[in-house]
């Protein structure tokens, strides 16, 4: 699917992968995956998806299903060239963060460094949700006073992942849950993908730079 145009014009959560239960505006019978940027991860979205739909359809809650979903894509993960070659530095943070970060692209006020992260490997070894972005004071695999930007969001999706997350790091700073900061980000987001102007503005408020 064209994420970008479904965030456009549809719903700006959506992220990597999706179906019914999850995203109402996806037919019953459907199953959406997102165009990749970083190819590679597409059998373990479909093999979640099938998980929850039909452990969703015979009536199990949203909870139950994700947590089946989760453990078999853990063990599917667990078996990759790619999670084996890590296994061996897993324990040690400094390698472990230097193999996920990709790119500088940029930094934001407060000594903010936004950097473009192995979003594979992030899944992998930490959070199998991390879809989009996320920084510091959300996720505690982040390191201090950063914003990780996955590898799989495509370009012309990349300025308003940054302008959100930037955008809720600042709202939780400054007291808000997480849960609040996230609704406004979003709502920012969503003007922006429909005013340049906006976009444009709102980055230059968060003291963005491009690297």
């Amino acid at each position: 699917m064209d994420g970008v145009k479904i965030r456009w014009d549809l719903d700006e959560e959506f992220t990597n992968f999706g179906h019914h239960f999850r995203f109402k505006i996806i037919p019953q019978n459907e199953f959406w995956i997102d165009r990749e940027a970083a190819p590679g991860e597409r059998k373990y979205f479909i093999d979640s998806m099938l998980i929850m739909h039909k452990m969703q359809l015979a009536g199990k809650s949203h909870d139950k299903a994700v947590k089946a979903a989760d453990k078999t894509e853990r063990a599917e993960r667990e078996k990759s060239k790619l999670f084996k070659r890590i296994s061996s530095v897993r324990k040690h943070k400094k390698e472990v963060i230097e193999k996920i970060h990709k790119k500088l692209l940029g930094t934001g006020a407060g000594a903010i460094k936004i950097w473009v992260v192995r979003g594979e490997l992030v899944r992998d070894l930490f959070f199998l949700d991390f879809t989009a972005g996320g920084h510091d004071l959300v996720c505690d695999f982040v390191s201090q006073n950063e914003v990780w930007i996955d590898d799989d969001v495509v370009r012309e999706d990349l300025l308003y992942v940054v302008l959100h997350e930037l955008y809720e790091r600042l709202q939780m700073a400054e007291g808000l849950s997480y849960d609040d900061a996230h609704e406004k980000a979003s709502k920012i987001e969503w003007e922006a993908r429909h005013d340049a102007k906006k976009l444009e503005e709102s980055l230059s408020s968060l003291g963005f730079n491009m690297v």
